[in-house]
C-alpha cells in the first residue's frame, strides 16, 4: 500500500519535548510483528523460552556491553513481546545504587546527556535480534516472520519515582500469570 497523507497519520507517542537521552528509568514494550508468539510459550505462571527467546535475553542483557551508559534492568521475555525497565545513568550515577541515585520523586532534569537516546538504543536492540533471528530461521528452523520482526515502534513510560519502578518491575515480573488477561495475549 502506497503512503497517502491524506489517509495515514503517523503521530508519536513519545512525550513532546522530552531529552530521551537524559538520565532516567524506561519502562518498555516491545511487540513481535501481528503479534507472533516466536519466543516461547506459558506454562502456568512460567515463560518457557524456545531458543529465539533466549537470543531475546542474550541482546538484552548485551545492551550495557553496546552502551556503557545504560543498565538492563528487570524484564520478561513472553511470547510475543518483551517488557523491560531499561535505565540510562548519568555520569556521577554509573556505579551508584540506581534506587537512591535515579529515582526520584521528580523527573531527571533536563540537559543531563550521557549516551545516545532512547530510540537508538532500541534500533540497535531491534537490528541485533532480528538479524540473529533471521540466521535462526535459515540455519535451526525457527518460524520465519511476515515482513519484520519487530513492530515499527515501541511503548514506553518515563517512570518517575520508586513506588512507579517498583509497580512496574512486579508488573514485569508476574507478566506470565497474567498471560491470559494480557491485552497482547494471543494462542
Amino acid at each position: 500500500m502506497k503512503y497517502n497523507p491524506d489517509k495515514h497519520h503517523r503521530k508519536s507517542i513519545r512525550l513532546k519535548g522530552y531529552d530521551y537521552s537524559q538520565a532516567g528509568a524506561y519502562f518498555i514494550t516491545m511487540c513481535v510483528q501481528d503479534r507472533a508468539c516466536l519466543f516461547g510459550r506459558i506454562d502456568g505462571n512460567i515463560c518457557e523460552p524456545y531458543e529465539a527467546g533466549a537470543m531475546v535475553e542474550k541482546w538484552y542483557n548485551e545492551m550495557n556491553i553496546k552502551y556503557s551508559g545504560v543498565k538492563p534492568c528487570e524484564y520478561i521475555i513472553m511470547p510475543n513481546h518483551l517488557h523491560a525497565i531499561i535505565v540510562i545513568m548519568d555520569d556521577f550515577i554509573v556505579g551508584a545504587d540506581l534506587r537512591v541515585c535515579l529515582i526520584t520523586d521528580t523527573p531527571p532534569k533536563q540537559g543531563g546527556h550521557t549516551g545516545p537516546p532512547l530510540q537508538t538504543i532500541i534500533q540497535w536492540f531491534k537490528t541485533m535480534t532480528t538479524n540473529e533471528y533471521i540466521r535462526g530461521v535459515k540455519n535451526h528452523g525457527w518460524p520465519p516472520f511476515r515482513n519484520k520482526l519487530w513492530q515499527r515502534n515501541y511503548y514506553e513510560r518515563i517512570i518517575r519515582n520508586d513506588d512507579e519502578y517498583q509497580r512496574i518491575a512486579d508488573y514485569i515480573v508476574n507478566n506470565p500469570s497474567t498471560w491470559k488477561d494480557d491485552r497482547l495475549w494471543t494462542e
